[in-house]
């Protein structure tokens, strides 16, 4: 895997705190490069965006996949068909890309783009029970 651009803006003055935000991520593949009977290059771009608009991450790289014949080839027909690639490919950018950008939103002051971990108070106890949700439109 390498990245080959990184580009970053914080658009929100670091002086002010930092309003409540939602940040959207889309890791798109460009495409699938067959280079031998084992090997394929899968171009991505991921792109970070918070909204407010306070940071724009971009990045730019290539995955190396490497795999027996018929795996190459079946990534290859899949693809063709106009399928997502498969999680294997789609996880294994996503973890390279995703600790990169955590890098560079450090270096902005920027709040991370994924969520972090809420360690539960001292005392309180934890409902057994899962919050309800709602899943109307």
């Amino acid at each position: 895997m390498s990245i080959s651009s990184i580009s970053a803006e914080r658009f929100w003055d670091n002086r002010k705190p930092a309003p409540s935000i939602q940040v959207g991520t889309n890791i798109n593949v460009i495409s699938i490069e067959k280079k031998s009977e084992t090997f394929l290059e899968v171009p991505f771009v991921l792109t970070i965006s918070y909204n407010p608009s306070i940071a724009q991450l971009n990045l730019k790289g290539t995955a190396s996949v490497e795999g027996d014949k018929p795996e190459i080839e079946k990534i290859l027909k899949d693809y063709d068909q106009k399928k997502p690639p498969t999680p294997v490919i789609l996880q294994s950018i996503s973890n390279v890309v995703f600790t990169e950008s955590i890098l560079v939103s450090r270096i902005l002051g920027i709040p991370p783009p994924i969520p972090l971990p809420v360690i539960p108070e001292a005392g309180k106890q934890q409902s057994a029970k899962p919050a309800e949700r709602d899943y109307s439109a």
